[in-house]
């Protein structure tokens, strides 16, 4: 019996590890194929910023709704999580209608969004639910798997040929397939503690600890920066193939590559925190990528591919991987019968921040200052790290 019980539990994180990638490859499915969709609706190109900001924003209303009604604290979490899965399966399907208009692919996208809400912090909440001793570990495969799914549609891109409808059917489909595994297959944890009545107060409660408040602003820092990068790894590209026309790169597979290795970076992270401390590794790779976003222009300027591509590499691990360690910090430093509403709210915050961020490079970027304007991102790393450091 005590066997069959661990071997249980032994399966329980690779199943919330793949679930959770399959699922979180419908975040940047729209991104991946932008080209398509500008073709297919004539709109600008700089349309990629409002496409990711308007999942930002669902999963923003989402968060706090989810957050302010202790959803994840009063049910199941494996049931909130199958349920979102295949609501956000259906939304992003709908893109691929041949008759919707750039309104409505706006509707279905915030749509999705507000269902991943469902899916990200809730996969943490579950993962906290059964693994208390070695959580950094744990949420760091898990942040590693958002990683790999929002880098994923960027691999399916990559593939010559394949139509984009195709990339849309496959995320929806692997969402499906991942709500499905975690409702059928993932309890709730031995470590759950259920709150019985809603309170509308509880998601700020942990507020009020400075503990808490600290880990929290490091992450909204590490926020400002993480998906702006992201989103304009491929704008970087497209810019270094602009001005170097006789050595093009291969845009959705080396965005594919440079987003996906910070789900290895993810893992690694985890894997150390437990060794070196979970809060001074978020210090050192917040620092990391702060010197990332002052070194961009210099490398951004300069004509080696080889160069340009192992910064990105660089960064894209640099970015993430404090991550899952910020995570584990909220977690550990929220109240356990309000854990799971304490990690949606911050996560609503930090995707709050997102959408500043990615519109504020989009407004203010131009031909003559794309190579320097990416250090604007280094405010939120800086302001995280006084967070971090401070003593209240």
């Amino acid at each position: 019996m005590t066997t069959n019980t661990s071997k249980a539990k032994q399966s329980i994180l690779p199943i919330i590890v793949i679930a959770q990638f399959f699922c979180t490859s419908l975040w940047f499915a729209g991104n991946a194929v932008m080209s398509d969709l500008v073709r297919q609706f004539h709109f600008d190109p700089s349309y990629l910023a409002h496409l990711t900001s308007a999942v930002q924003s669902g999963f923003i209303v989402g968060t706090l709704v989810f957050a302010v009604l202790s959803i994840s604290d009063r049910f199941s979490p494996s049931l909130i999580f199958f349920s979102c899965a295949i609501i956000a399966a259906l939304a992003n399907l709908c893109i691929s209608l041949s008759n919707i208009n750039v309104q409505q692919l706006m509707v279905l996208r915030l749509i999705t969004g507000f269902f991943l809400a469902g899916i990200y912090p809730v996969g943490m909440k579950i993962a906290a639910d059964h693994y208390e001793k070695g959580l950094g570990k744990s949420l760091g495969f898990l942040v590693g798997a958002l990683v790999f799914g929002t880098a994923f549609p960027h691999l399916l891109k990559s593939i010559n040929g394949i139509p984009w409808h195709y990339i849309i059917f496959s995320t929806s489909l692997f969402s499906i397939i991942g709500g499905v595994a975690m409702y059928i297959f993932v309890p709730d944890g031995p470590f759950r503690t259920v709150g019985q009545q809603l309170s509308l107060s509880s998601f700020i409660k942990g507020f009020s600890n400075q503990k808490f408040r600290a880990v929290a602003f490091g992450y909204f820092g590490h926020m400002w920066e993480l998906y702006a990068f992201w989103v304009f790894v491929p704008v970087m590209l497209v810019f270094y193939n602009t001005h170097h026309p006789i050595t093009p790169l291969n845009v959705p597979l080396l965005s594919f590559l440079i987003i996906a290795i910070g789900g290895v970076a993810c893992i690694l992270s985890g894997l150390c925190s437990n060794r070196f401390g979970t809060k001074k590794l978020a210090t050192i790779a917040l620092s990391l990528s702060c010197v990332c976003c002052f070194l961009s222009p210099l490398i951004l300027l300069q004509a080696s591919p080889f160069v340009l591509i192992t910064f990105l590499l660089i960064w894209s691990m640099a970015v993430i991987a404090d991550s899952p360690l910020f995570s584990t910090l909220i977690a550990q430093n929220a109240a356990s019968a309000y854990k799971g509403s304490s990690l949606t709210i911050v996560n609503c915050i930090g995707f709050a921040i997102t959408i500043v961020s990615i519109q504020l490079i989009n407004a203010l970027k131009t031909d003559a200052n794309a190579p320097y304007i990416h250090m604007l991102l280094a405010l939120g790393p800086i302001l995280g790290l006084i967070a971090l450091v401070r003593k209240d």
